[in-house]
This record gives C-alpha cells, structure tokens and sequence, in this order.
C-alpha cells in the first residue's frame, strides 16, 4: 500500500508548493549572483530620491490614522466580498440554509459597519 500523500491531488499541490518555495529562492540568488556592485559608495547613494527631483522639506511626513483606518475598512469589506463570491455561484446546490447562513453573515458585518460609523471611522473631515 503506498503512502497517502503520494495520492494525484496532493502531488499536483507538493509540485505546487515546490514551484512557489524554488522559483523566488532562485530569483534572490540569481539577483545576488548577478548584481553589479559599485566600487566605492558616493554621497548621492544615501539621499533622499523622489522621482528625480530634490525634496522639498521632510521625508517623513506623519499621517493621521484615519487614513490607515480606512484603508482597513476597505481591506476587510472587500475580502469579505471574495467570500460571498463562491457562495453566490453555488447557491442552488447549497440550498435554503446557505440563504440563512449568508443573512447571518452580512447582519454581523453590518453591525461592524454600523459600529465603525458610529465611532466616527468612516466620517471624512
């Protein structure tokens, strides 16, 4: 009896998994083999580069969180639209319960929308 990894459908995912772990592997030893180096470093290496013209003022510049607060939102309201996608395909198979399942699932991430407009998270000022 052989082994059940040596089954077609976890070969295909083993080759898969293979591919993904030596193909960037050689792509950073290929960079590093293949780099040019410079003989010595000049001063203009560790300045500040922005698309080819000087900078003017500070590099760093704080931002206000809310930026990073909705670029959350969108992140997380858009994966979950990735997971309603295989559902909507496949609703005639899944049946009367998928209906039930999926009104669970948007009532709960509307209570987070409602509680991220609630807070304020949403509000552009």
């Amino acid at each position: 009896m052989e082994p059940s990894w040596l089954d077609p459908s976890w070969l295909s995912a083993l080759a898969l998994l293979a591919v993904a772990l030596v193909v960037p592997a050689g792509m950073l030893i290929g960079a590093r083999i293949l780099a040019v180096k410079a003989r010595r470093d000049v001063a203009t290496k560790f300045d500040t580069y922005e698309c080819g013209e000087e900078p003017d003022g500070a590099a760093w510049l704080r931002f206000h969180p809310r930026y990073y607060v909705v670029a959350l939102l969108f992140v997380l309201f858009d994966v979950e639209t990735v997971f309603m996608l295989p559902w909507a395909l496949t609703l005639e198979q899944l049946g009367a319960v998928a209906w039930v399942e999926m009104l669970v699932f948007v009532a709960i991430l509307m209570l987070g929308w409602g509680y991220a407009v609630r807070k304020g998270a949403i509000r552009w000022q």
